[in-house]
């Protein structure tokens, strides 16, 4: 069984932001504004992704 996926795309900058959220949004994947990555669906990648979510727009697939 193949495992799920989420289609994240980073939608506003990292400039002024705090340090912390910069590397949670390293953590996902290298990442450039509006550009899309695809990454797992783990309690790790969701609470990334929960943290910073002002930053990023997320599809599951």
């Amino acid at each position: 069984m193949a495992s799920k996926q989420l289609r994240v795309t980073q939608i506003k900058s990292t400039n002024g932001r705090l340090l912390k959220h910069k590397q949670c949004l390293h953590g996902l994947g290298k990442f450039k504004l509006n550009k899309t990555i695809v990454v797992n669906d783990t309690p790790e990648n969701r609470g990334m992704i929960n943290k910073i979510s002002y930053l990023l727009k997320v599809e599951e697939i």
